[in-house]
């Protein structure tokens, strides 16, 4: 079974482009392209759950000096500059407070947050 390389789609064995999404097929060593590879926001069933609204929301009202809501995110040199800014005294965390509240937040990847349905 043969993977995109961009997208993780499965592609025809003898396709020359990625049906989901028209990237060049690239057959590699042996003609396939490897399994895509998994992550924590990526279940094995290839549906992309993303990041909780929620979850990044509170911690960054709680913990977001510490730049909390970064590391969950995915953010971590964003994550780690807050740590040691103190979350940019406090004007950082705000910033990023209004983004998530707006949904002009984005992960790590530059997907918006998902907001849970209960």
């Amino acid at each position: 079974m043969a993977f995109c390389r961009h997208c993780g789609s499965d592609i025809h064995p003898n396709a020359v482009v990625c049906a989901a999404c028209g990237a060049p097929v690239n057959r590699g060593f042996a003609g396939y392209a490897p399994a895509p590879k998994q992550t924590a926001y990526a279940p094995a069933s290839g549906q992309t759950k993303g990041y909780s609204f929620i979850v990044t929301l509170i911690l960054c009202w709680v913990f977001g000096i510490f730049g909390v809501h970064s590391f969950y995110t995915g953010k971590t040199g964003t994550g780690v500059a807050q740590l040691l800014t103190c979350g940019g005294l406090g004007i950082w965390v705000l910033i990023d407070f209004i983004f998530i509240l707006t949904g002009s937040f984005r992960d790590g990847e530059g997907r918006p947050l998902v907001h849970d349905e209960c």
